[in-house]
């Protein structure tokens, strides 16, 4: 597994694309947290990086799935995927080696938010502070947010050989399980299971951990769905030997 996620990481950092992905992230951010108008915190006058993070998960949707395509898409398209299955290694391993090196990746791309982080707390009057609890909460609800997207890319990397197929597949899942599932609650016609199904969505427990109160069933629910969707990608890999 470790011989994946370390092959991993060094093809994305050594492609040019990667560099780019995360800098389109931190630029795109940065735009909403300190210039775009009715959303910037010096126009705000509010010490918090709440902007950062109500934008940070549609702008993850790309990111991730970006660096998702080509785990397996290309794997299959250039025919290594039967030199990579005849070393012994499992198909798990493969799986889980390349699902721990986007969510590292993506990890990494957080780190230069933190910069965001120091200039506010450094922007407060004296005798304020960031809320430590929040900020901690929305970081790990973000990462597990990142997982979860992860979970999606492999998956849809997974079912086709080719890479843009694969970005769009997994940028409509994302956003589905993200944006639209929990939409659904505020459909009359769906008066009596929208709450329900607005359960389900991704959204609902990440905003859940954002108020910076952890709640065992937001990570489980977060865990549990990882574990579908790379049980699905294995399904869907294995399916190769049929």
């Amino acid at each position: 597994m470790w011989v994946v996620f370390k092959k991993e990481i060094r093809s994305f950092l050594g492609s040019l694309i990667g560099y780019i992905v995360m800098a389109v992230f931190l630029i795109i951010s940065g735009l909403f947290l300190w210039l775009i108008k009715d959303n910037s915190i010096l126009e705000l006058g509010v010490g918090s990086l709440q902007v950062m993070f109500n934008i940070a998960p549609y702008l993850l949707i790309f990111l991730v799935s970006a660096v998702t395509m080509r785990s397996l898409s290309e794997e299959r398209r250039l025919g290594t995927i039967e030199t990579l299955t005849t070393k012994p290694i499992s198909d798990s391993a493969i799986i889980l080696g390349k699902f721990l090196a986007a969510v590292a990746l993506i990890a990494f791309a957080l780190l230069p938010t933190g910069l965001y982080v120091y200039t506010i707390q450094a922007l407060l009057v004296e005798g304020q502070s960031l809320d430590t609890g929040a900020l901690i909460g929305s970081y790990f609800g973000l990462l597990l947010l990142a997982t979860c997207y992860a979970a999606i890319g492999l998956f849809a990397s997974a079912l086709t050989d080719n890479q843009i197929i694969s970005l769009i597949i997994s940028m409509a899942l994302c956003f589905f399980w993200y944006g639209i599932l929990g939409l659904l609650g505020d459909l009359r016609w769906l008066a009596e299971i929208g709450k329900s199904l607005e359960w389900f969505s991704l959204d609902f427990h990440y905003r859940s951990i954002s108020r910076g109160v952890l709640d065992t069933r937001d990570v489980v629910y977060f865990v549990g769905f990882a574990a579908v969707f790379l049980g699905s990608t294995k399904l869907v890999f294995e399916s190769r030997k049929w």
